[in-house]
Order: structure tokens, then C-alpha cells, then sequence
């Protein structure tokens, strides 16, 4: 069975969407704090947390680092297009990106572009070569568009 199937047999109700909101503001709440602002018994909270992992809606907890912590104080989009012949190359690509120490994340698309990449990097130097080394250099790719970021924030989590 896979994910998007088990993900439509998990009715969410208004506490797990409001619990998942919780979550994705601040994931590492203790199930204390969590019970509090739903209003469960702790037990409760910690069973529906539990369901919500274990049936994939939770995927995984994780932590956001600053990138200008890291000595990559400079972001990028990087549009990339690959050639009509290179269709089939699609999933390898993928993967190539996702062992680049430069990458934050990529998404696949439909439409003009194929790959939308998010680059972290010390310097427009670094960007540069990235794109030549990985990206142009690449006889998959026919194109790239790089564009610089100069803000970057988050909107509220799926609505919630």
C-alpha cells in the first residue's frame, strides 16, 4: 500500500489538525504542553500522537538551522530543465541532488521547468559553481535559471 493511500484511509479530526498545528510551530512541545493547549488528558494526546506517526502523517520531527550559522548566508532558487531526450533521467537526477551538501530542497515540477532547487551557499562564487559543476555540466540538463533570495519565510502549516 503506498503512503498516499494509507494517508486517505486516517480521517484527521479538528484535534489532530489543531495538534499538527501545534507541532509544526514548535515540534520539540513536550506532550504536557500539548495536552494543556488541547485541552486532552495527557494519555489522550500521546495516543493521538502516536496514531499520527504510525500511520504516516507524521513523518518525521526535525530542526530548521540557520544557514548563515553554518557559513551559508546566501540562498538560491535554481530553476533546471532537462532535456526532451532526458525525461526518463528524472528519478537518478533526483537523486544525484539529494547527496549535494549545497542543497536545503528541490522539488519536482510539472510544467516549464522540471526541478526547482533550494541552494545554500557562502558566496555568488559558490552559487556559480554549484550551477557549472552539477547543474550545467550535467548532459541531462538543457537550461537553468538561478534566481538569489534575498528574504525567506514560512506561512502557517496546511492551513491550520
Amino acid at each position: 500500500m503506498s503512503d498516499s493511500q494509507k494517508l486517505q484511509q486516517v480521517p484527521l479530526d479538528e484535534v489532530d489538525h489543531k495538534l499538527l498545528g501545534l507541532l509544526s510551530n514548535n515540534s520539540r512541545r513536550t506532550n504536557q504542553s500539548l495536552s494543556e493547549a488541547l485541552g486532552l488528558a495527557p494519555s489522550t494526546c500521546l495516543a493521538r500522537l502516536k496514531a499520527l506517526k504510525e500511520s504516516g502523517v507524521i513523518k518525521r520531527f526535525t530542526v530548521e538551522v540557520a544557514p548563515e550559522a553554518m557559513g551559508l548566508p546566501l540562498q538560491a532558487l535554481v530553476s533546471v530543465r532537462l532535456r526532451p531526450g532526458a525525461r526518463h533521467l528524472m528519478n537518478a537526477f533526483g537523486n544525484e541532488l539529494r547527496d549535494l551538501p549545497e542543497i536545503k530542497q528541490f522539488f519536482v515540477l510539472g510544467g516549464a521547468d522540471d526541478f526547482l532547487i533550494h541552494i545554500t551557499a557562502r558566496n555568488t562564487e559558490h552559487i556559480r559553481q554549484f550551477v557549472l559543476d552539477h547543474l550545467s555540466s550535467n548532459p541531462a540538463v538543457a537550461g537553468t535559471q538561478t534566481n538569489l533570495v534575498f528574504e525567506h519565510g514560512h506561512g502557517t502549516a496546511f492551513g491550520l
